[in-house]
């Protein structure tokens, strides 16, 4: 579809969507995971996944099988960070921590990023990502200290902070060697990791239950979420992120997270009637230029085209 060509090639666009559906996310997370374990809302929702994208992926996945397996250690590693770890450490802490700790702790991801692009690769952070970086930070601690910067210093960490700490360094990473990617299709990678990420943490869903975790009866609500969390934040938004990575760099691309805060603003005023205010205006304005800024300077495609990796 011509469409479809034209996005592929839109970075900056795709990684703002990308924003868009983990905001939808971390919404959505913090709804249900209450009344579905954190384990098994991630495993539900990457078997459901990988079971919606298996028909589209099936024909690319059987051309790229000798290549999968040449890059299988490789290939474990971006599953069980991207897919198996990260989200589930996600859900489990948004049982333990506040949405502003949260937010302001997802903020970090685009300085782990370039951290880990500089121990792989020795990419420096350039001084226009930095700058970048610093202003759309200001404008996040805008947003979740509701314009009184006491609040921030008021902040106490807990358990939850600390692991969301971990879960995006895992995914730092994850994002850091996405440019070792082996040559295959985007759909085989997709599908690949997904299945193999949700097998990954099989042993932790088990555990999950063994030690006396219970769903609530499944309604109308929870199927909605399941089937929002299993298409956009992991299907459309990993695609579009992986993509994105792919045609700019992780540096560029990460600061493309400090969008969540700010989308996350927007859906609480549509969908849970929270009242805007002049500190939520200062706080957008100020990570559009942040994120404008950062994005700036060279970009290239990053991807290895089937060659050894680690």
């Amino acid at each position: 579809m011509p469409f479809l060509r034209w996005i592929r090639d839109q970075p900056y666009l795709l990684l703002t969507l990308t924003s868009l559906f983990w905001a939808g996310n971390a919404i959505v997370g913090r709804a249900v995971v209450g009344r579905i374990p954190p384990v098994a809302l991630a495993e539900l929702r990457w078997i459901a996944a990988f079971l919606i994208v298996l028909p589209f992926a099936w024909r690319d996945l059987s051309r790229d099988l000798p290549v999968i397996r040449r890059h299988f250690g490789l290939l474990t590693i971006l599953a069980f960070t991207g897919i198996t770890a990260f989200n589930t450490l996600l859900y489990w802490s948004l049982q333990r921590t506040t949405a502003i700790n949260a937010t302001l702790m997802q903020s970090v991801a685009p300085l782990l990023i370039g951290l880990f692009s500089f121990l792989l690769y020795r990419d420096a952070l350039t001084r226009l990502q930095i700058a970048g970086i610093a202003v759309s930070l200001v404008g996040v601690a805008a947003i979740v200290s509701g314009g009184d910067p006491s609040r921030l210093f008021a902040l106490s960490l807990n358990a939850g902070d600390l692991v969301i700490v971990f879960a995006l360094a895992l995914y730092a990473l994850y994002s850091a060697l996405l440019r070792r990617r082996p040559g295959i299709a985007q759909l085989s990678f997709l599908a690949f990791t997904m299945g193999w990420g949700a097998v990954l943490l099989l042993p932790a869903f088990v555990a999950e239950l063994a030690s006396g975790a219970r769903f609530e009866p499944f309604d109308a609500s929870m199927i909605g979420a399941l089937v929002y969390v299993a298409i956009f934040p992991s299907i459309v938004a990993y695609l579009g992120f992986n993509r994105g990575v792919e045609l700019i760099g992780a540096n560029r691309a990460g600061p493309f997270f400090h969008l969540i805060p700010l989308f996350g603003v927007v859906l609480a005023v549509l969908f849970l009637g929270e009242r805007p205010g002049l500190h939520h205006a200062v706080g957008i304005l100020l990570i559009l230029c942040g994120v404008m800024i950062a994005s700036r300077g060279r970009g290239k495609n990053r991807v290895a085209k089937d060659k050894p990796a680690i």
